[in-house]
């Protein structure tokens, strides 16, 4: 629609409700529609300002959005929650996001690139395996204490549960040393993945402090920006030179003091 100003999204993963307002925040429509059908909505729209909460799915929808000429606007949820007027469902929740987007003080959250949300996926994967490494270790450990033999927490001292399971002296079941090398087993896996994707996110972030050092450097050179080593520089010499100024001050205006035997 040509009068469209905003389209406000409450997301989801199969079905949408979208509230679209005009200029002056009157809602035009507010409809529930399909995957599929959002996406011809945004491609048959006008440019204009599509509004989302900042959940799960919104930066992919933001870049969508901003890829047919859309200006995205992501809006934390606890930001939106004031705006709902009554009970809680998909459409008043659309109508609250329309509400909270044209505050002028409102705080937007931005839409991340690929690369960023796939750090973030790493990261993410990295940490629920180590956790999974953590419970597979305190269980191990559990089941070894039910038969008189306690071994300290962490990941580094599976070595000694490795070395105690291999000591066929040790009174154990055959059972529970079965069970105990697939534990160590599936421990041993977990540490190769969390290692690999250590590596990985230890490489992303070398080369992103790499490609911001370049940047400084290349600002640097030009002199323009206040994130250039000339200014900073410049700044730093400023500071130094107030303080020497406040320093002086101080000992000029500081009274003296009252020589022995004199008279007050």
């Amino acid at each position: 629609m040509a009068d469209t100003y905003m389209l406000a999204i409450d997301l989801a993963k199969r079905s949408f409700q979208i509230c679209a307002t005009d200029r002056a925040g009157s809602v035009l429509y507010n409809k529930a529609v399909s995957r599929a059908k959002l996406e011809q909505v945004l491609e048959s729209q006008a440019p204009c300002i599509v509004a989302m909460e900042a959940c799960a799915t919104s930066h992919f929808w933001g870049r969508f959005a901003q890829a047919l000429g859309h200006e995205a606007r992501l809006i934390p949820p606890i930001y939106v929650k004031p705006f709902v007027k009554r009970q809680k469902n998909d459409a008043a929740d659309a109508a609250a996001i329309a509400e909270a987007a044209v505050r002028p003080n409102m705080h937007y959250v931005a839409v991340k690139s690929p690369e960023h949300q796939a750090r973030a996926v790493a990261y993410r994967t990295h940490q629920c395996f180590v956790g999974q490494r953590t419970q597979m270790i305190n269980a191990l450990r559990s089941h070894l204490a039910e038969f008189g033999h306690v071994f300290a927490q962490g990941a580094a001292h599976v070595k000694d549960i490795r070395i105690a399971i291999g000591n066929e002296a040790l009174e154990l079941p055959d059972g529970v040393r079965e069970v105990a090398r697939l534990y160590l087993e599936q421990i041993d896996t977990l540490s190769e993945k969390i290692d690999f994707l250590s590596s990985k996110l230890r490489e992303a972030t070398q080369r992103r402090n790499a490609t911001s050092l370049h940047g400084s450097w290349r600002w640097s050179r030009d002199g323009r920006g206040d994130h250039g080593l000339r200014a900073r520089f410049a700044k730093l010499r400023q500071w130094q030179e107030l303080s020497r100024r406040g320093s002086d001050w101080c000992r000029d205006s500081a009274p003296l003091e009252a020589k022995p035997g004199s008279a007050a």
